[in-house]
């Protein structure tokens, strides 16, 4: 079986090469490029379509939400796992509405990730349970 290709969108280097040591350490996933913002990855995805796209909100150029929604309408089959320091539910909220597939907090631990690319990998969606630690009243 081939590898499940993965493209990491984030502006920050050091976050970029954490979660590519995090999920190279499962044989069947492979890291097969890198972007620093949205419109990056947008150029990245006309040569190059992965299996997923794990993507930050914050971004320079084009943010991580209205790029979500540009790979979901240009390329319907690539998984979106957004990635974000940010536990507003209304952020989740407009993630899914834009097609991501998943939404995960940068203080997850490692195996959160490795849990959420797993299940979307397998058709479900996925978002962190420390989204959910207070009561869900905001939307």
């Amino acid at each position: 079986m081939p590898p499940y290709k993965i493209i990491l969108a984030d502006d920050h280097v050091l976050m970029r090469e954490g979660l590519k040591r995090i999920i190279q350490e499962d044989p069947e996933l492979q890291v097969v490029d890198e972007a620093g913002d949205g419109l990056e990855l947008l150029e990245i995805l006309e040569r190059s379509t992965p299996d997923m796209v794990i993507i930050d909100i914050n971004m320079p150029r084009l943010r991580g939400l209205e790029a979500t929604k540009f790979i979901k309408e240009l390329y319907p089959e690539v998984k979106v796992l957004v990635l974000t320091m940010n536990k507003s539910k209304e952020l989740v909220y407009q993630a899914m509405k834009n097609g991501a597939n998943g939404y995960l907090l940068k203080e997850d631990a490692h195996e959160v990730l490795q849990v959420a690319i797993e299940r979307i990998r397998r058709g479900e969606n996925y978002i962190s349970p420390l989204i959910f630690d207070k009561p869900f009243s905001t939307l």
